[in-house]
């Protein structure tokens, strides 16, 4: 997999939610593609907002057949560094959204997302899922 896609977890509520946006279809396109990986923070925020158990049971099921990327120990050196160096120029990022950047960039993905915060992070290819583009 060359242009691997780790969809945050806000291009994930659109995808489950049928909802007609660009960042829909983005996903739609790398799942067709085989490129999309995901990650256990964004597999935790999606169950956390989870209604019912069909919900769940959808969202496990989709997720059975994405490679998950995982956090190591040296990773969560990276992201310690990463964090302090976001910081130190006053960009203070949830420690979600720091594991999803350190998993990109470890992994070569690029984010999709709609956060802008991830902008301020040096390397980390973002792929904006501008939700004022709908269809």
């Amino acid at each position: 997999m060359m242009n691997r896609i780790l969809p945050d977890t806000c291009a994930w509520i659109d995808f489950f939610r049928g909802r007609p946006s660009r960042m829909t279809r983005q996903v739609e396109a790398a799942l067709l593609q085989g490129e999309v990986v995901t990650c256990g923070v964004v597999v935790f925020e999606l169950l956390q907002g989870i209604k019912n158990p069909q919900e769940e049971a959808l969202v496990l099921n989709a997720f059975k057949a994405i490679p998950q990327l995982e956090m190591t120990g040296a990773l969560w050196i990276k992201a310690g560094q990463l964090s302090s160096q976001l910081r130190r120029k006053g960009n203070i990022l949830p420690l979600s959204d720091i594991i999803i950047a350190t998993l990109a960039l470890e992994h070569s993905c690029s984010l999709l997302t709609l956060d802008r915060h991830f902008d301020s992070i040096p390397s980390l290819i973002v792929i904006k899922g501008d939700d004022s583009d709908n269809v």
